[in-house]
């Protein structure tokens, strides 16, 4: 089997973030935003794959935010896109991301293992408990109000999950939610599991991350706050004989000068952000989820104008990298990475930026991956 880079203890991880989503991570109206067609996350997901990057991961959405581009409005279904890319590449582990309310565990257990294989042990599950409930009714579905009830079901699916990669005999099931008669999960996923992301902000989704997960997704507002945050987190995942990595996103603006990164950050998030979009975002964030503090998130409107959130990379090559030297300072195990135009603006970041993180130590082991695979 090939190794998985999310599997690799000693290395700060860097990824990817919804890159088969319209427009990726910024609700802007440019031209130059993001196109995302199969044949750009292709090229993206090789270029990525070459460099030694360690993970990629899609936002599943069914509809989009509206707004003059409707941001998200346009997406790639999260499971066949992760086969292919995995299909595609050699060394990069590529996620699917996972409504519980919306898939069968049983189907989802077998495709799960399905394009593990294909990826010879490189696919990964992020498990979504549900939150945006527009979509909700867009499928017919009700969503609970409250988180109690959303991750009761969401535990009980990832339990049949499991259930279905560790069981060699067929069995029945009868639970709350799930009434199953003979059935067997064959096969299984390479190494009888795949890495586990779930983003929580509420006790009962960090209660859930904390029983269930690998690595907890969670937004980088204010870094003192998340050193105590994620020391919190793992002591809660050490309660209960698990360990727990935490996770964030980032979105990147780099530049050989601090001028043009400030520039193009107006541009895009200033001149030509798409309010109607930022503000449905925003409210459906206040409504319905806990993954951003609420009492931080009036303040942050600007963040999610420039990258849904996420921790502003804005500047030169060496101010890049030092902010990512502060989520590392901070705790975190790893950051995605958004950019306007993923395609375009991740060489100069690969060539100017990934050097500066190794020689700074966190990112030992790129090399070694870049070495022939040989699947077994």
């Amino acid at each position: 089997m090939t190794a998985n880079p999310m599997l690799d203890p000693g290395r700060f991880k860097l990824g990817t973030f919804s890159t088969n989503c319209s427009s990726g991570m910024t609700p802007t109206k440019v031209p130059e935003r993001w196109n995302n067609s199969w044949d750009n996350n292709l090229k993206l997901a090789k270029m990525l794959d070459a460099a030694g990057i360690d993970f990629m991961l899609p936002i599943a959405r069914w509809i989009g935010y509206g707004g003059e581009t409707d941001f998200h409005g346009g997406v790639l279904e999260t499971m066949t896109w992760a086969a292919g890319l995995l299909a595609a590449t050699e060394r990069i582990a590529v996620f699917a991301t996972i409504h519980t309310a919306a898939n069968h565990p049983v189907v989802v257990a077998k495709q799960i293992a399905t394009i593990d294989q294909i990826g010879h042990g490189r696919a990964g599950l992020n498990i979504v408990a549900g939150w945006n409930k527009p979509e909700y009714e867009a499928l017919g579905l009700q969503l609970p109000d409250d988180h109690e009830t959303r991750y009761g079901y969401a535990q009980e699916w990832f339990d049949v999950v499991r259930k279905l990669w560790s069981s060699p005999e067929h069995f029945d099931w009868d639970g709350q939610h799930f009434h199953l008669r003979r059935v067997k999960g064959d096969p299984a996923p390479v190494r009888g599991s795949v890495p586990i992301i779930n983003a929580a902000g509420s006790p009962q989704g960090r209660g859930f991350a904390t029983d269930n997960a690998d690595f907890l997704f969670t937004p980088a507002i204010d870094l003192s706050r998340s050193t105590g945050e994620i020391a919190e987190l793992k002591a809660q995942a050490r309660a209960k004989g698990r360990s727990v990595d935490v996770l964030t996103f980032s979105h990147v603006i780099c530049r050989p000068t601090e001028a043009e990164a400030q520039e193009f950050l107006h541009y895009t998030a200033v001149e030509n952000a798409d309010h109607e979009a930022v503000d449905n975002l925003v409210r459906l964030q206040f409504a319905h989820a806990h993954s951003f503090p609420h009492d931080l998130l009036a303040q942050i409107k600007h963040l999610f104008a420039m990258g849904h959130g996420g921790y502003p990379l804005v500047g030169t090559p060496d101010q890049v990298a030092e902010g990512i030297l502060r989520l590392h300072r901070a705790g975190f195990a790893g950051t995605t990475l958004s950019f306007v135009d993923y395609v375009e603006e991740f060489p100069y970041f690969r060539d100017e930026v990934l050097p500066r993180l190794e020689a700074a130590g966190i990112r030992g082991g790129s090399v070694a991956r870049r070495q022939p695979v040989v699947a077994e």
